[in-house]
């Protein structure tokens, strides 16, 4: 995705499209044209060797998209 310019990050629950945006742009210093926010759901699973089930925690995911002709080199590894 980082091709078309959309990067996938990890905030806080709390976090809205406004304060992610203002994160990206002051953090990397580049122009964010969009960010879309997902509240992904806790999932539960099993242990090998336990009996009991292990429930992981809710989270948000936030699909950054950047201006044309912008990218984060963090992620490109260059």
């Amino acid at each position: 995705m980082a091709e078309q310019g959309k990067y996938t990050f990890e905030v806080a629950r709390s976090a809205n499209k406004i304060q992610v945006k203002r994160a990206i742009e002051d953090v990397f210093e580049v122009g964010v044209v969009a960010v879309n926010m997902v509240n992904m759901p806790a999932k539960v699973g099993r242990r090998t060797g336990r009996r009991r089930a292990a429930r992981r925690a809710q989270w948000k995911k936030a699909v950054v998209t950047l201006a044309e002709g912008q990218r984060l080199d963090v992620f490109e590894g260059a």
